[in-house]
């Protein structure tokens, strides 16, 4: 089965005096979560910038969906990743991470959030929108980078911008149509073969602007770490503010098929946190 995995509009003047919110002010009107799992407690932040996945994170929240799912897939280095709910009743050895509630989330990427160390990100499948898992997720572990191997994580996100470019272009319909074809009837081989054939051809295409990664995001991922290379193709939409080394503990724990953990992690609640009455 082919898993998913695992990336602001400028305001009218309201009155010639009115000041801007501070940084402070910002991060309180965030919403807050609180995840429980068996390794400690992690606490994130989510980004008003991605109304959509905050909205939709909040809800899951709210309505126990995240409550008993398992972190899935976990690779050292890169991130965990949990939120299918099909995790909750799992048995050693099932195949996980095609899990959901039926619908996606529209993408919101955002130039100013990025795949640093605790960033929030919401897995998808190879759709065409880059549309979003309903549930899943993942939070990024990374590692530190210089800048050679941010040269290649560019590379690898320009790969993907021209490769997506490259099938939302009218004139390569039947090649795309086709890998669809081989999704639909399963038929992984095939898809794989499809799937090849297109990023070789992609790699010519001139239709997609050339992405930079921002000088002050480059300082980050040389100080701090991430995973660069997802970067405007996988919609971040939050962070950790509490609990890093929750992060870090569940990213090294043993791992067998499909990064799948050999002992089951799992997320015991997760919740919103009222700050009123904190």
């Amino acid at each position: 089965m082919k898993n998913i995995i695992i990336l602001l509009a400028v305001a009218t003047f309201f009155s010639c005096t009115k000041k801007p919110e501070s940084m402070e002010s910002v991060a309180e009107s965030r919403a807050t979560i609180e995840m429980v799992t068996d390794y400690g407690v992690i606490v994130l932040e989510l980004y008003n910038e991605t109304p959509k996945h905050r909205d939709n994170f909040v809800k899951l929240a709210k309505d126990g969906v995240f409550d008993s799912v398992l972190f899935h897939r976990v690779i050292e280095n890169f991130m965990i990743q949990g939120g299918d709910p099909d995790s909750k009743n799992a048995e050693p050895g099932d195949t996980l991470g095609n899990g959901g509630l039926g619908y996606r989330v529209d993408a919101e990427f955002n130039p100013t959030l990025f795949h640093k160390k605790g960033a929030l990100g919401a897995a998808r499948d190879g759709n065409l929108a880059r549309a979003s898992s309903s549930t899943q997720f993942y939070i990024v572990q990374g590692k530190v980078f210089n800048d050679s191997l941010l040269e290649v994580a560019e590379g690898r996100i320009n790969g993907w911008l021209k490769e997506n470019a490259f099938k939302k272009d009218s004139a390569n319909q039947p090649i795309v149509d086709e890998l669809v074809r081989a999704e639909e009837e399963e038929n992984w081989e095939l898809y794989t073969q499809i799937n090849d054939s297109i990023k070789t051809l992609a790699e010519d295409y001139q239709g997609s602007e050339t992405y930079s990664i921002p000088e002050a995001q480059r300082e980050v991922y040389k100080s701090v770490g991430g995973t660069p290379h997802l970067d405007q193709n996988y919609t971040v939409f939050g962070e950790v503010i509490k609990g890093l080394a929750v992060v870090d503990s569940i990213a090294a724990v043993q791992t067998g098929a499909f990064d799948r953990p050999v002992k089951d992690v799992r997320i015991l609640t997760v919740r919103v946190i009222d700050k009123e009455k904190k």
